[in-house]
C-alpha cells in the first residue's frame, strides 16, 4: 500500500489565517494538526496539535510557568481569547521545522518511519512538484497496518 492510497483530504491553512480560526478548524474535524501551505499549495509546516496549542498560548506563559499560576481560573480558562486576530504567522517560531512530507508512492513504512522519525501524528503527501495532495494521520496510518495483518 502506497500513502496516497491511504491519504485523507485535511483542511489547509496559511501564514495569514487567524490562530483562533486554526484552533476552530482542528477541533471541528477532531485532527491531530494541520498543515500549513504557501500560495502553490506546498507544505511549509506541519503543525502537530501540540504545535497549535503552542500557537495559541501566549509566549510569557510558556517561558514563564509560574506566571501561568498566578492568572485565576476564570481567566485561564479564556486564555486564548487574547490572541484576538494575530495570524498564524506572527505566532509561528522563527525557525519553523522543515514540513513532514512523504511522497505520493512513499511505502506505509517510510510514512511511519517519518512520523516516527520527527515525532508528528500527521505527514504531509506531496506530488512530484511538491504539491499537497492528502495527509496521512498516524490514526489512518495505524489502521491500515492493522488492518492489512488481520490475518496474522
Amino acid at each position: 500500500m502506497k500513502a496516497r492510497d491511504i491519504a485523507v483530504t485535511m483542511p489547509t491553512v496559511t501564514a495569514d489565517d487567524p490562530v483562533i480560526r486554526v484552533v476552530r478548524a482542528m477541533v471541528v474535524r477532531r485532527l491531530p494538526g494541520l498543515i500549513l501551505v504557501d500560495e502553490f499549495s506546498r507544505p511549509s509546516v506541519v503543525l502537530p496539535g501540540t504545535q497549535v496549542l503552542r500557537l495559541a498560548v501566549p509566549s510569557s506563559y510558556q517561558d514563564d510557568p509560574a506566571l501561568a499560576r498566578t492568572i485565576d481560573e476564570e481567566h485561564a480558562d479564556t486564555f486564548w481569547t487574547e490572541l484576538g486576530e494575530r495570524t498564524v504567522g506572527e505566532c509561528l517560531p522563527r525557525q519553523a521545522a522543515r514540513p513532514v512530507t512523504v511522497a505520493e508512492d512513499a511505502t506505509l513504512l517510510e510514512v511511519a518511519a517519518a512520523m516516527a522519525r520527527l515525532r508528528s501524528p500527521l505527514v504531509a503527501v506531496v506530488d512530484a512538484r511538491g504539491v499537497l495532495t492528502g495527509a496521512v494521520t498516524l490514526e489512518r496510518l495505524l489502521t491500515s497496518l492493522a488492518v492489512n495483518n488481520l490475518g496474522d
